[in-house]
C-alpha cells in the first residue's frame, strides 16, 4: 500500500482520472521523447467518451502542443483489457513513430500499467486491510494517525500540514467566487448563498447550511478548474475538507487534530485504493464519492473521540449506504449530479459518526467487506454507468 502522498494530490480539476492523470502521463512522455516532431494521442473508454467535458484533450495539449504538433484521437468503442481508462502517446520522427507507450489513469491522477504493477515497489504499510490495523490499534493501545506515523514517518505532518493549507484556501476561493460555472450546462454556484443563509438560521439548520457551503465552494472550484486535492478523487473532494472546515471552525479543534485526521481518513482511502478502486470509470461514483463519504465520516468520528470499532463503524455506514452509486455525469461534466453529491455525502459523513458514536462500535458488516462488495458491485455496473455520460442521468438530461 503506497504512501498517503499517492492519495492526496494536489492539481487543478475537474477530474483527477480524467485530467490529472492525462496530464502528468503527457509529462512523463515528453520527458522521455525530447527532440519529437509530432505527438499522437490515442484515448480510449472511458477518457474518450467523456474526454471532452473533462478537458482530456485541453489538458495533454497543454503539455506536448507547445513542443510538437499533436493529434489527439478519440476511441470510446474500444475498452482496454487493464482499466477502461487507456491511452496510447506516439512519438514520431520523419512521419513514423520512434517511441510509444500505453497507459491508464486509474483514479485520484495514479497511473499504472501491466509493467508499472509488476514493478511496485515495496510497499510501506505491512498492513494493509482495516482488520488488521485495528487489531494492531487494540493491541498497541493506539490509533490509526499513529499506525500512518508509524509508517510514514514523522515528515508526514509537513506534508499533511500543507495538503490542509491548500484545502483551506479551496474553500475560502470557492466561497468568495460567484458566476455560472464553464460548460454549458450554466450550473450557477450556490456556495456563497448557502454560506451567506446559513447565517440567518440557528441550530442544526445552520449547521447543515454551512456543511452543504463547505462542500460545495470545493466542488465548484474543482468544476471550473481550480486548484483542488484528491480526496481521494477531483469529483469527490468536497466532502473530507467541508466536514474538516466545518468542524474547525465551529468546534475550535486544534490544527494537529485536523492533520490527525487527515491521516486516518487517508488510510481509509488508502485501503480502498489498494484492495479494490477509487476510479469512477472502473467501479462507478460509489468508488468516489462513496470512499470521500467513508473517510470523512473516519475523521470526524476520531474528532470526536470514537475509539477504533467506532471509527471503523463509520466509516463502513460511509461507504456501505453508496453501494451501486452510478457514475453518469451530464455531458461529461464534473458538474450534475457531481457537485451536489459531494455537499449530501459530506452531511451524511456527519450523519454516519452520529450514529457510531452512539453505539459501542459493535456492528455486522466490516469496513473491509464492504469494501469487497463495492468492488464486485462496481465491476458488475453496465459500461452505461461508469463515467461513459452514456447511460442514467447523463442520457435523459440533455444540453
Amino acid at each position: 500500500m503506497e504512501s498517503l502522498k499517492e492519495l492526496y494530490k494536489i492539481g487543478c480539476g475537474p477530474s483527477s482520472s480524467h485530467t490529472m492523470g492525462p496530464k502528468r502521463a503527457a509529462e512523463q512522455f515528453a520527458e522521455r521523447t525530447k527532440g519529437a516532431e509530432a505527438y499522437k494521442v490515442t484515448l480510449y473508454g472511458s477518457l474518450a467518451a467523456t474526454g471532452k467535458g473533462h478537458l482530456t484533450h485541453s489538458a495533454i495539449l497543454s503539455v506536448l502542443e507547445p513542443l510538437a504538433p499533436t493529434e489527439i484521437i478519440w476511441k470510446a468503442d474500444v475498452v482496454l483489457d487493464f482499466h477502461p481508462n487507456g491511452m496510447l502517446f506516439e512519438a514520431l520522427k520523419g512521419g513514423e513513430v520512434y517511441d510509444s507507450w500505453t497507459i491508464f489513469s486509474v483514479g485520484g491522477g495514479s497511473l499504472a500499467n501491466e509493467n508499472t504493477v509488476a514493478a511496485a515497489p515495496e510497499s510501506i504499510y505491512p498492513l494493509t486491510t482495516i482488520q488488521q490495523i485495528k487489531q494492531w490499534c487494540y493491541d498497541e493501545g493506539k490509533t490509526y494517525w499513529e499506525y500512518v506515523e508509524q509508517c510514514e514517518g514523522k515528515e508526514i505532518w509537513d506534508f499533511l500540514d500543507h495538503i490542509w493549507t491548500v484545502m483551506c484556501d479551496t474553500v475560502h476561493n470557492g466561497l468568495n467566487n460567484d458566476g455560472v460555472l464553464p460548460g454549458g450546462l450554466k450550473v450557477a454556484r450556490k456556495a456563497s448563498t448557502y454560506y451567506v443563509k446559513s447565517k440567518s438560521y440557528t441550530g442544526s439548520l445552520s449547521s447543515r447550511a454551512k456543511i452543504y457551503s463547505y462542500a460545495l465552494a470545493v466542488a465548484e472550484e474543482n468544476a471550473s478548474g481550480g486548484t483542488v486535492v484528491t480526496a481521494p478523487t477531483c469529483g469527490s473532494c468536497g466532502v473530507l475538507p467541508g466536514v474538516l472546515y466545518h468542524m474547525t471552525t465551529s468546534r475550535e479543534f486544534l490544527r494537529i487534530r485536523v492533520l490527525r485526521a487527515l491521516a486516518t481518513a487517508g488510510l481509509f482511502g488508502n485501503v480502498v485504493k489498494h484492495n479494490a478502486s477509487i476510479s469512477g470509470a472502473e467501479v462507478g461514483c460509489q468508488g468516489e464519492i462513496g470512499v470521500a463519504c467513508a473517510m470523512a465520516a473516519a475523521a470526524a468520528c476520531q474528532l470526536f473521540g470514537g475509539t477504533p470499532a467506532q471509527i471503523e463503524y463509520a466509516a463502513e455506514m460511509g461507504l456501505e449506504h453508496h453501494l451501486g452509486l452510478t457514475c453518469d455525469p451530464v455531458c461529461g461534466l464534473v458538474q450534475v449530479p457531481c457537485i451536489e453529491r459531494n455537499a449530501v455525502a459530506a452531511a451524511r459523513a456527519l450523519d454516519a459518526n452520529a450514529y457510531a458514536t452512539l453505539s459501542d462500535g459493535s456492528h455486522l458488516v466490516s469496513f473491509d467487506k464492504v469494501v469487497a462488495v463495492m468492488k464486485e458491485t462496481g465491476l458488475n455496473l453496465p459500461s452505461l454507468y461508469r463515467e461513459t455520460s452514456e447511460g442514467g442521468l447523463a442520457l435523459h438530461i440533455k444540453r
